[in-house]
């Protein structure tokens, strides 16, 4: 059940609940939005989630002042599925996209220069047109609404672009491919592309044969002129000064910190002296070289900590804090490559970074993510939920509070969490995942039971079977599928009922398809 306010002239008017929901404070204009997407940021890689090594004071902040959410996770455990699902309050036994797709049947899509010359070899598989995203529906109650960012969800030319998907503004990466470098040669504002002087410069160029990778010269082309992160905010922020006056949801979709280790100067510098000397990254797993990895990455989050201090303290500066509510967030867990070392971190928090545990897989550590909701006057400052809760959910949450009104979605609202009314609180049945990628993988979660099969489209090794407690092994260890026979046969019931075909054939998982989970113990 969906419980929806809607906006009259000076305050929300509830008329729909289960149970009553106190708003406990009028409000002049439906409250400003901003959802903030990190990109593969882990569940431990905010000071307020324990982490030691990364210091990140404003989001910590953030979360002083509103609400933790400890048990959130993310749609799917790769970027453009779970934007995906954000976007419509899907899951992915419903989703049109459930994995990334390049649309690789138009040529070189992954020759950074051919794209530079040919924009119609970016962006990902376009979704169709009768997809409705929430910010289509937020614009028809009043909202203006504006994105930066990565986008991966439509390539250019088509009508899968974030100016057709509801957005009246966009400035950024359309392409997640082009993401994969913080110096791209241009981005995009709104339908066209704005260059940036970059020279091109592509993901995976490694340092030059003769090259000393303990000389910080060897490093020179991969720092450019135009770093895309601090483009993108600045437009952000000229958004948000220009809509200030009227209600405006923003899509913050940052690319840190996937994986390019590129960072300012001047945060890399500071944790070169906090972590001292390290092995050089040279390239060998993608991506960029980095003389000083560890100290690179830890910059990224730094920075992106520094312009969320940035954007809280312009809110407060110009009346806005106290009505507007902002989201931060993960699109998914931790990844694994580009020289990134999320053991050294312990990025996972519990939940553990190695591979086969983090980004691509629907254990914990690539699907569990942090998520931080401030709203001052109506979130209580400093508190902390355990509600079970996905990234779909935010399309029911939002409808909620804006009074927009919802499609077919898997969702439910969290706002009476947030109010403070966790009794009120409509819960799931369980939560479903599924995901072509990585062999082939499936996932749900039952309160604290969660069933795992993996190797589904792989030929050569048999699938598994895999049952958690998660209350008593948040690692997941311990595989106690053989002594728990009903929970399996409670969730292949749920697999069968919330499974439909994917629309796109390289999103099918053969074995689903054909019917052969409808018993999960065979």
């Amino acid at each position: 059940m969906i419980r929806k306010l809607c906006l009259g002239s000076l305050i929300f008017i509830q008329v729909a609940c289960k149970k009553p929901v106190d708003t406990a404070h009028s409000l002049v204009q439906g409250p400003n939005i901003i959802y903030i997407l990190a990109d593969d940021l882990g569940y431990g890689e905010l000071g307020a989630y324990g982490q030691k090594l990364i210091e990140t004071p404003n989001i910590d902040a953030l979360a002083a002042d509103g609400m933790m959410f400890t048990q959130h996770y993310s749609s799917a455990p790769v970027c453009a599925p779970a934007r995906y699902m954000l976007m419509t309050g899907s899951h992915s036994g419903h989703a049109f996209i459930r994995g990334n797709d390049e649309w690789s049947e138009r040529g070189e899509v992954w020759n950074f220069k051919a794209a530079v010359k040919d924009a119609s070899l970016e962006g990902q598989r376009p979704v169709p047109d009768s997809v409705i995203f929430f910010p289509q529906l937020l614009k028809d109650v009043g909202y203006t609404t504006g994105m930066s960012g990565k986008w991966g969800l439509g390539a250019p030319q088509t009508n899968s672009i974030p100016t057709r998907k509801g957005f009246d503004f966009f400035f950024g990466y359309n392409c997640q491919r082009q993401a994969h470098t913080y110096y791209p040669v241009h981005l995009y504002h709104n339908e066209n592309r704005v260059f940036l002087g970059n020279d091109t410069i592509p993901p995976g160029t490694k340092l030059p044969e003769n090259a000393d990778p303990n000389d910080p010269e060897s490093y020179s082309n991969y720092t450019l002129k135009s770093y895309a992160p601090e483009v993108m905010f600045r437009e952000m922020m000229n958004f948000i000064e220009t809509n200030r006056d009227n209600p405006f949801f923003f899509y913050w979709a940052s690319p840190i910190p996937h994986n390019p280790i590129q960072a300012p100067p001047k945060w890399v510098a500071y944790y070169q002296e906090k972590f001292g000397e390290e092995e050089p990254y040279t390239g060998q797993k993608g991506y960029f070289p980095h003389i000083s990895p560890r100290a690179g990455y830890a910059a990224q989050i730094s920075y992106l900590d520094e312009n969320v201090g940035k954007l809280v303290a312009y809110l407060k500066r110009s009346g806005l804090y106290e009505n507007t509510i902002i989201v931060f967030t993960s699109d998914n867990g931790v990844t694994y490559s580009g020289g990134t070392d999320g053991e050294f971190f312990n990025s996972s928090g519990p939940f553990g970074e190695v591979y086969g545990k983090g980004k691509g897989f629907v254990y914990e550590g690539g699907i569990r993510v942090p998520m931080i909701v401030s709203w001052p006057g109506h979130v209580e400052a400093g508190s902390s939920t355990d509600l079970i809760s996905a990234q779909y959910d935010v399309y029911a949450t939002l409808a909620e509070i804006t009074g927009f009104e919802p499609g077919d979605n898997d969702g439910i609202s969290f706002l009476p969490t947030l109010l403070g009314d966790p009794e009120g609180n409509e819960l799931h049945d369980f939560l479903y995942w599924e995901f072509p990628e990585y062999g082939g993988q499936v996932a749900i979660r039952m309160g604290p039971w969660k069933v795992i099969r993996r190797n589904l489209k792989n030929e050569k090794i048999a699938a598994t079977l895999e049952l958690y407690n998660l209350d008593s092994d948040p690692e997941e260890a311990l595989n106690v599928a053989e002594q728990h026979p009903e929970i399996i046969e409670k969730a292949a019931a749920i697999f069968k009922a919330e499974h439909q075909d994917a629309a796109t054939e390289n999103f099918r998982i053969p074995v689903i398809s054909n019917g052969l989970l409808s018993d999960l113990g065979q």
